[in-house]
């Protein structure tokens, strides 16, 4: 994988190699914070790179995992192994090398909920 910049958006992740359907695309370990560290996080621009983490606490994804970019139609999704302290990231389509990785950032990859910011369809 590679990030690039993406013209207005900021950062994204693309694919360097192909990836099938139900491939593992990266393993990311995770700094857990507790409610107190989320809180305080949710007044900074961090706010908009951490994932919900048990009941009321956070977690940022190390590797690529909070620069991956939302879709509504993404084409991987991401599961949290909460006994490891791994954000899973798999292929739920097949990518080509070059395309970028997006995820629903709802969790679950059919959610059509609105976000905390505007998102183009």
């Amino acid at each position: 994988m590679e990030v690039k910049e993406i013209g207005n958006i900021g950062l994204g992740v693309f694919a360097t190699q192909d990836y099938h359907a139900d491939d593992i695309i990266e393993d990311c370990h995770i700094i857990a914070l507790s409610e107190l560290d989320k809180n305080k996080i949710d007044e900074t621009h961090i706010y908009n790179y951490y994932y919900s983490w048990g009941d009321n606490e956070a977690a940022i994804a190390l590797g690529n995992g909070s620069l991956y970019n939302h879709s509504y139609t993404p084409n991987a999704k991401y599961v949290k192994l909460y006994n490891k302290k791994i954000i899973r990231f798999i292929a739920i389509k097949n990518i080509h090398a070059g395309e970028e990785i997006r995820t629903n950032y709802n969790g679950n990859p059919t959610s059509k909920k609105l976000l905390w910011f505007k998102v183009d369809a």
